[in-house]
């Protein structure tokens, strides 16, 4: 027998989700982020033993009354059948109770890992129907996020961490060779915390510059800069902000040091025998070929005439509960593919999450094409959208395992507020993102 009951101890509450593998968007700092939503926190026992923790968000909508959210649902164990049907029966009072239109959640148990379907899931699918819950199959109408994303394992088979290099050699052979050349082109990485971030308000500017970009580039939803400021700020401690600057004056003195690696090849190449004569070719071409780079990259920033160093790539993380998640991040269009700038953050905060003991590196979701229906009811394979294809591709270069989740489950309290919850919403988030873009 299991027993629910609102919580007030908010540090133990997070205690749990912390040790079993929650994630940042369960714990109760991020209520201070949704301010929009009221948030309620719920824990269930087994005598005084906490084995369940469940952050509940309400949102009052236009004409469909209260939704209740609780993102990625509750932390407990997913294959206790018992404990999921006596928390089903509570929510579904508390429901009742509060006249609650809908009780939405999206459970992080894959169905499939690389395409290979994962039992778990399927079981879970099906044990979530029998208790009452109905699968949402629409991907315009999730409530937070879709259900697909790209992790990288940070410990091997044994559990034991793996270093970064280890992992870099399993990335394709353009990440290696775009994280190997970024010193040498101008590239120069900082790392940023709340505290730098509200003490100067250009760091953001910048950040907020690469993102307008990437938006404009990828038709990406943007977030505001004190979104981005209020993320790093609640999650103080846990969080970081990585920008990379593409410095001209650096760029100009590493060529000037190659040219004169070049006239001392050309100078040796007189009398040299045939392989020292090789050798010597191969620096000269070398020079050659970074130079006709250097050039481009000078010429692409000359629209850039006042600064000398340049906000090129931004990625805003979180480090909570043995994962590295990239929430923000992107690339400015100048010198993107000179530089290749955005191998080089990623390659950071990569090793962000390693030097932070984290198990698995999420580097976010891909935006999929609306999916079919599976015999047993579950989610078909999960296509990426046209638009972000190229995110994927560039996702899975770094080695990445691509996590198909079960998707969002719901328990509709009232039928008619639910059809105008689940009917309107997507227009209304089309009209949103459409007055978004007007504005920029």
């Amino acid at each position: 027998m299991y027993t629910f009951k609102k919580e007030n101890d908010l540090k133990a509450y997070d205690d749990f989700i912390e040790a079993n593998g929650g994630q940042y968007i369960q714990c109760s700092r991020w209520e201070k982020v949704k301010t929009t939503w009221k948030c309620t926190y719920y824990s269930g026992f087994e005598n005084e033993k906490r084995v369940l923790a469940v952050l509940v968000m309400e949102r009052d909508l236009p004409a469909a009354g209260k939704i209740w959210y609780a993102p990625a649902g509750p932390v407990c164990s997913f294959e206790n059948t018992k404990l999921l049907k006596e928390f089903t029966a509570f929510i579904k009072g508390e429901v009742e109770k509060h006249k609650i239109t809908a009780f939405i959640m999206d459970p992080p148990v894959p169905l499939r890992v690389n395409g290979e379907r994962r039992e778990e899931g399927h079981e879970l699918h099906k044990t979530l129907l029998s208790l009452g819950y109905s699968l949402n199959p629409s991907i315009e109408n999730y409530t937070y996020k879709q259900p697909v994303q790209l992790f990288i394992p940070l410990r091997d088979e044994n559990g034991n961490e793996l270093e970064a290099k280890a992992i870099l050699k399993r990335c394709d052979k353009g990440v290696r060779y775009s994280i190997r050349i970024g010193e040498q082109r101008g590239l120069v990485a900082k790392t940023f915390t709340s505290k730098d971030v509200d003490a100067d308000g250009s760091i953001i500017e910048d950040f907020m510059g690469v993102m307008h970009d990437t938006s404009e580039r990828d038709n990406f939803v943007e977030r505001n800069g004190e979104y981005c400021a209020k993320l790093l700020r609640e999650f103080d401690g846990c969080s970081d902000l990585k920008l990379v600057y593409y410095d001209k004056e650096l760029d100009k003195k590493l060529q000037s040091e190659r040219l004169k690696k070049k006239e001392e090849a050309l100078s040796q190449l007189d009398g040299a025998h045939e392989k020292k004569a090789r050798q010597l070719h191969e620096i000269i071409d070398s020079v050659d070929k970074q130079t006709e780079h250097f050039e481009k990259r000078i010429k692409e920033a000359e629209e850039f005439t006042k600064e000398n160093r340049i906000c090129v790539a931004g990625g805003l993380s979180i480090y909570y509960a043995g994962m590295g998640s990239c929430l923000f991040g992107g690339t400015r269009n100048v010198i993107r593919n000179n530089t290749r700038s955005s191998h080089y953050l990623n390659y950071l905060r990569l090793c962000e999450s390693i030097n932070r003991g984290c198990k698995v590196h999420d580097l976010g979701y891909v935006i999929v094409k609306t999916p079919s229906l599976e015999e047993d009811g579950t989610l078909g394979a999960l296509v990426p959208q046209d638009n972000f294809k190229g995110i994927y591709d560039f996702k899975k270069s770094f080695s990445a395992d691509y996590y198909e989740f079960m998707g969002e489950y719901v328990l509709v309290g009232n039928k008619m507020k639910y059809y105008a919850y689940s009917k309107l919403m997507p227009t209304a988030k089309k009209l949103k993102i459409s007055i978004i873009k007007k504005l920029r």
